[in-house]
């Protein structure tokens, strides 16, 4: 299966460095920098279609990320981001604060709003439940596509903050 992964665009809360997870918060009127961006991808995306499935998590930034795209995806619970619970409105760095080594080494067995290994079953799910398509192009989260390339790469979730992940940033990977 290919598997193009396109983080939402931002919101208002993305540009505050705020935590999101499950808050049903709206794409922010885009910059020239991010029309360009969406440019840029819509070209990757051109050389990749045709794709096979549109998916979006059931949170409407990326609905509309996927509408400022040009396409009408269909909804998917799997691809929701973490529940961030008590840290869902607050910096970034007082997760960081607060988790340190174990957010960035070992997430995979906090709970804060869900149990953070939750948010690997969704992606184990998530590739069992499409693994027979050859090509999926979805809509997503900043942790939900830094977990999936985790996961994919070393067999698990715990890697998955290591890496930063922009948002509209696109991803594809090539899966058995």
């Amino acid at each position: 299966m290919q598997l193009t992964l396109i983080r939402h665009l931002p919101t208002e809360w993305n540009k505050k460095t705020w935590l999101q997870g499950r808050r049903d918060i709206e794409i922010s009127p885009l910059t020239e920098e991010y029309q360009q961006g969406i440019i840029h991808n819509q070209q990757v995306l051109r050389n990749l279609a045709p794709f096979e499935l549109v998916l979006a998590s059931s949170l409407k930034r990326t609905h509309q990320t996927a509408m400022a795209y040009g396409f009408q995806p269909e909804t998917e619970g799997l691809l929701d981001e973490l529940d961030f619970g008590p840290f869902e409105g607050m910096s970034k760095q007082t997760l960081w604060d607060q988790y340190g080594d174990q957010w960035r080494n070992n997430p995979k067995d906090l709970i804060l709003g869900e149990r953070v290994g939750n948010l690997e079953r969704r992606v184990v799910l998530f590739l069992e439940k499409y693994k027979n398509h050859s090509n999926v192009l979805a809509f997503g989260h900043g942790s939900w596509i830094r977990a999936m390339l985790s996961y994919v790469e070393y067999g698990d979730i715990n890697f998955m903050n290591q890496r930063d992940l922009g948002n509209n940033a696109c991803v594809t990977l090539t899966l058995p």
